[in-house]
């Protein structure tokens, strides 16, 4: 019963504690802000063509910590601005400094590290103050209040006597429990504050949009025609060449009927067999388009029927308010099917966990083994096959794997309910 509360204060000290870091982080922010503004000053000089390049670099790397730190500690994630383009030569001070000047994200670093001191410094420093004061009225006061005399106020309270002391104790915990339990809003505000200046450009973000679009595209393209290529050659290897092998051996049988039954009829049952392994081939290739179960029972049941299918132990939670595009659910079957296979023949996991989850137009899907973990995306072809099919609709893969385990695949796709609850997923 007392895991509740403790978990609340355990949060609180956290986002305190980190308040203090950002604050740490606003000094060195705007040391560096100065430093490149005095390299600015001194391009007249020259002295600033050699300041310049290393102080940018500097602050880019501040900038690119408050973007990590926005998104580990409250999940807002900020999009950078890119990196200079171009190869400079290392000794050429003129042109290093002149690619610092034409690079949009260094002016978007140098207006964030003027105001990121003022207001998000600020802001940070808040539920410090409070803590901080709290605490010289809750440990400091109580001694000292004789020694002080009648002149002797904490915030609003006159400290001359054992009740006011009381008062000053108790104004002390209130403002210190005040500072904690704001300490995790003015984080998430501090990380809203500063994003519009810590984001790319409006134009760096549709130009950015437009690469990545038109790279998925011709990723989409590129394994459409794989597919393609993949179904002719199971139809023409499968059930293509049964289909003659039947038809030759049903031509046989008819030659045969009249002076031979018994081998007719021996023929006919070879077809009966030929037949149902075409029917087979065909029902495969089928399913590895499109699973008719995901077809008649939507993603939910589809994901099921593959844990039931599977050696390991597969638990599968999935909240799922109806059904969605065909397309997306065939990519997200697909994508789960091989996180189910990478963990059955690569992590030597045991259990599987898989949670399907769809909000704020988001269906996410999270497997999670028990396996060695170590899992490198880099490496081999099935995530990239996984990232592949998600990029066509705009998807995310995030593979988090330390060695020893256990791993974790989150899949993410935009999209939106294309019919309203009908099953039991």
């Amino acid at each position: 019963m007392f895991d509740k509360p403790r978990t609340l204060v355990s949060r609180a000290g956290t986002a305190l504690g980190r308040c203090q870091v950002a604050g740490l982080h606003a000094v060195a922010v705007w040391v560096t802000g100065a430093l490149v503004v005095s390299a600015l000053l001194l391009l007249p000089v020259g002295a600033g063509l050699w300041l310049l390049p290393p102080t940018a670099r500097r602050l880019r790397a501040l900038s690119d910590r408050s973007r990590t730190r926005a998104a580990k500690w409250t999940g807002l994630h900020v999009s950078g601005p890119e990196p200079p383009h171009g190869d400079v030569p290392a000794r050429d001070a003129r042109a290093r400094a002149r690619a610092v000047l034409a690079d949009e994200g260094f002016w978007r670093d140098l207006a964030w590290a003027w105001v990121e001191p003022l207001v998000g410094g600020l802001l940070v420093a808040v539920p410090l103050a409070l803590v901080e004061y709290g605490a010289f009225g809750v440990l400091v006061q109580p001694f000292i209040w004789r020694l002080l005399g009648d002149g002797n106020w904490y915030a609003f309270v006159p400290v001359h006597d054992s009740s006011t002391v009381f008062a000053a104790l108790a104004l002390g915990l209130a403002l210190m429990a005040t500072g904690l339990l704001m300490a995790p809003a003015v984080l998430r505000l501090h990380a809203r504050t500063g994003r519009p200046l810590l984001s790319a450009s409006r134009g760096a973000r549709l130009a950015r949009r437009v690469e990545h679009l038109a790279d998925t595209r011709a990723r989409a393209v590129d394994t459409l025609s794989a597919e393609l290529r993949r179904i002719e050659r199971d139809l023409h290897d499968g059930a293509q060449a049964r289909l003659v092998a039947l038809g030759m051996t049903v031509d046989r049988a008819t030659r045969l009927l009249e002076t031979d039954p018994g081998a007719a009829r021996e023929l006919l049952l070879d077809v009966r067999t030929t037949s149902e392994q075409a029917l087979a081939d065909l029902r495969a290739l089928v399913h590895g388009i499109h699973p008719p179960i995901l077809t008649d029972r939507g993603l939910g049941d589809a994901i099921r029927s593959l844990a039931l299918d599977s050696f390991l132990d597969v638990h599968v939670e999935a909240r799922l308010p109806g059904r969605f595009a065909a397309p997306v659910e065939s990519a997200a079957y697909f994508a789960v099917s091989e996180a189910l296979a990478n963990a059955a023949k690569h992590s030597a996991a045991r259990e599987v966990r898989i949670v399907l989850t769809h909000a704020v137009g988001l269906l996410r899907a999270t497997v999670t083994d028990d396996g060695r973990g170590g899992a490198d995306p880099s490496r081999g072809t099935g995530l990239l096959g996984v990232r592949r099919r998600l990029d066509t609709f705009d998807g995310t893969l995030t593979l988090h794997s330390p060695h020893g385990g256990p791993t974790t695949l989150t899949m993410e796709i935009p999209c939106a309910l294309s019919s309203p609850k009908t099953s039991s997923c």
